[in-house]
């Protein structure tokens, strides 16, 4: 059984939660082929975001919602890490922890496509806000 590391305190807390949490970014984008292809697709929008003819704080609404889509696999991927950790055996528990991290992500996603929409709506339409 691995030692828990020993807590540190001030500046170096800080630094090294700063580092987890750069292994974890690391450990998503090489390791959750989920994370990858939305990473992916997360890059390809961001440029097209930057080309649109939108609103300011409708660029900012879409950023917004693509980068929860990320956050929430994130999440999703840690529940089901420590669900597998824990429950290596099939429980229904377990099932359902897994299926509703992976409904969070979906409502994320459906989020930002619902958004998309309501851009693509905009610039066919003129209707600028």
């Amino acid at each position: 059984m691995n030692k828990k590391p020993s807590t540190k305190k001030g500046l170096i807390r800080i630094w090294n939660a700063f580092v987890y949490s750069l292994n974890g970014l690391r450990f998503a984008i090489t390791q959750e082929t989920s994370f990858k292809q939305e990473i992916g697709i997360y890059i390809v929008l961001l440029v097209v975001l930057f080309f649109l003819p939108l609103p300011f704080i409708f660029k900012c609404l879409l950023f917004f919602a693509n980068t929860i889509v990320l956050i929430v696999e994130i999440i999703n991927s840690a529940i089901e890490s420590i669900v597998d950790m824990t429950s290596p055996e099939y429980h229904e528990l377990a099932g359902k922890g897994k299926d509703l991290g992976s409904a969070a992500v979906l409502i994320s996603i459906v989020l930002a496509i619902i958004l998309w929409l309501c851009a693509i709506y905009v610039m066919i339409n003129k209707d600028i806000c």
